[in-house]
């Protein structure tokens, strides 16, 4: 092989991998971000209450595609962003304790909570959207299930899903937010130190009202307690039915869903 043989088939694997990494970005922002808060909002709903939460999720999947759509527009690009991040984290070279720098650490905690992402994402896809496909699950068993799962304890008091909810919560947001940030500087949107510290800010805000908006849900499905008010209620909506207002029916389906006992562990109407 020659040597300009050699150089463009180099040319031809870096282009391939800018082309992998814009696309990389790309899928981390539109289809996959924009889901995310539209999940984090849709689930929110149920501070309102059941009937609410129901209203909500169903006019979000009653679309007689919504499974091409889903598969298209979140599972493909998830798949695709997802095994390409496990291939860049492999080649990532982090150097924080001789360049303590901010991006640095940003650059790590990006690699670390991808990989957290990952695992909340299979867990809870396992739990609920899958469930819900195979037909174990029926939608109006969905918020009961939630309930149940988010309110049960470990033999020493620990809602130990409700926690890793919040944490998986957390390092979605923040990789989300940190991701959206690389992306308008690798995309020029930012091109001046200024644009980019004003995006890491804008960023960071909704970092926080992200995570404040899946935090309340979780809250209130562990406990009834509602940290934030529920959003974009319309005035025909009936009496909310609460987790802490679940009748014995349907706090024993709950049980019957994730394991004896979860819900009798936490009175809700207690509070």
């Amino acid at each position: 092989m020659t040597e300009s043989d050699s150089s463009a088939v180099l040319s031809a694997s870096e282009r391939r991998s800018f082309i992998l990494r814009k696309l990389f970005s790309l899928t981390g922002v539109v289809p996959i971000g924009g889901f995310l808060v539209l999940h984090l909002w849709t689930y929110s709903s149920a501070l309102a209450g059941q009937h609410a939460f129901e209203r909500s999720y169903g006019a979000r999947s009653e679309s007689p595609h919504g499974w091409l759509l889903d598969a298209f527009l979140v599972w493909l690009p998830l798949a695709f962003h997802a095994g390409y991040g496990i291939v860049l984290s492999f080649e990532a070279r982090p150097n924080v304790k001789r360049y303590p720098y901010a991006r640095h650490w940003a650059y790590l905690w990006q690699r670390v909570t991808g990989v957290i992402v990952l695992a909340f994402i299979g867990y809870h896809a396992y739990e609920y959207p899958i469930q819900l496909a195979l037909g174990n699950l029926e939608r109006d068993q969905l918020f009961s299930k939630l309930c149940g799962s988010l309110s049960s304890t470990t033999s020493t008091g620990i809602p130990l899903v409700a926690v890793g909810y919040l944490v998986g919560i957390a390092a979605t947001c923040y990789h989300f937010a940190n991701g959206l940030a690389n992306f308008c500087f690798s995309w020029g949107i930012t091109s001046s130190r200024r644009a980019t510290q004003r995006a890491l800010g804008l960023a960071g805000i909704l970092a926080i009202v992200s995570f404040a908006l899946g935090a309340s849900s979780v809250i209130y499905f562990a406990t009834g307690s509602k940290l934030v008010l529920a959003p974009g209620l319309a005035s025909d909506v009936p009496p909310p039915v609460s987790c802490e207002h679940l009748g014995e029916k349907e706090r024993l389906g709950a049980v019957g869903l994730v394991g004896e006992g979860l819900l009798g562990e936490k009175e809700h109407a207690a509070r």
